[in-house]
């Protein structure tokens, strides 16, 4: 009896090992244990401020450019008010300093026209002088005559310098006006930057997806104030998952970018997910310890990721999950064939 429950047993154990022990791969075929990644996408604030609301759950889809989140903006707000009172008082300015530059340049040619007015009046007094000094040598005027005219030109000349001196005073009035101009033009752009500034800030409070996928954990809640960069929920990419593993350096010298792989999940063992490959490390590194045993751990090993294609991602994305563990297989001879248990329940 005892012997014949333990061939039993034995017998048990064999068909259980035949089921579910992983059949001989030929030598064209690499293999390598591994878990489904996606690209992660940390959705955070750009500025420190209160967290208003959340507007998605935990394990929602999203696309890009939907509101995931709002940030408080009253203190915004009344910063952008300022900056637009600030820009029409500066509007207001580059109006005044280009009304004193036209009153400047007014009196300028108004101080010119003084100067012309005045060297006539040099030239008429200097041609009564002239006939005065005539006459009194015949001794028909008498010399306090020629005396007066002398200082009535000699009057007018210095008249005709003031004007031009105020001519000088007016160009540099004008200058200054402008410069006023100038300041008060920067003063506007200044102001209208601030405003530009401000709301670029309003609108990075508004929290968007910068992409399809899934939101898989928040973060933060409403009513916390966060600092700049602060996390508020992460999203996972579905439209970019991929599995890494890793091959000895004899298999991995022999994989090509795009050669095929099937993944094979531990959590749906019936499935087959076509792959590609997508980048192969050029540096041999340590096997992490969660992936393989403690004698392989001691060889060096390579990267490798399998990329699933995005067009059955996006078929059966509400199936997609990431963090999922399995095996990928890899053909490294072009002229292997997949067994069959890699062909049977491929997905498609």
């Amino acid at each position: 009896m005892l012997l014949a429950g333990a061939l039993a047993i034995g017998v048990l154990a064999w068909f259980a090992w035949q089921r579910y022990v992983e059949p001989p791969l030929s030598t064209g075929i690499a293999s390598g244990n591994g878990r489904i990644e996606g690209v992660e996408i940390d959705v955070a604030t750009r500025i420190p401020g209160r967290l208003k609301e959340i507007r998605v759950k935990e394990s929602d889809f999203v696309e890009p450019g939907q509101v995931l989140a709002v940030m408080e903006t009253d203190q915004l707000e009344a910063q952008r008010r300022q900056a637009e009172a600030q820009r029409e008082r500066a509007r207001i300015a580059v109006g005044s300093a280009r009304s004193l530059v036209s009153q400047r340049g007014a009196e300028r040619e108004a101080n010119v026209a003084l100067v012309e007015q005045r060297k006539a009046q040099v030239a008429a007094a200097e041609s009564r002088l002239a006939r005065s000094e005539q006459l009194a040598r015949t001794g028909f005027i008498s010399g306090q005559a020629l005396d007066d005219d002398r200082a009535s030109a000699q009057s007018a000349r210095a008249t005709v310098a003031a004007a031009q001196a105020q001519v000088a005073a007016s160009d540099a009035a004008i200058a200054a006006a402008r410069a006023q101009v100038v300041d008060a033009e920067s003063a506007e752009a200044a102001a209208a930057a601030a405003i530009d500034a401000v709301a670029a800030d309003i609108a990075d409070a508004t929290l968007k997806a910068p992409r399809a996928g899934r939101v898989q954990y928040i973060v933060a809640r409403p009513g916390e104030v966060l600092a700049a960069g602060g996390r508020v929920l992460n999203l996972v990419d579905l439209s970019d998952v991929y599995m890494t593993f890793f091959l000895p350096t004899a298999q991995a010298g022999r994989v090509a970018l795009g050669a095929p792989v099937r993944i094979v999940l531990d959590a749906a063992p019936k499935y087959v997910i076509p792959a590609k490959v997508s980048f192969v490390a050029d540096v041999a590194q340590f096997t992490p310890k969660t992936v393989e045993t403690a004698e392989e751990r001691a060889k060096l090993m390579f990267r490798v990721r399998a990329q699933i294609p995005p067009e059955l991602l996006r078929k059966h994305i509400e199936r997609v999950k990431t963090g999922l563990p399995g095996v990928a297989y890899v053909r490294i001879d072009d002229t292997a064939a997949w067994p069959d248990f890699l062909t049977n329940g491929l997905v498609q």
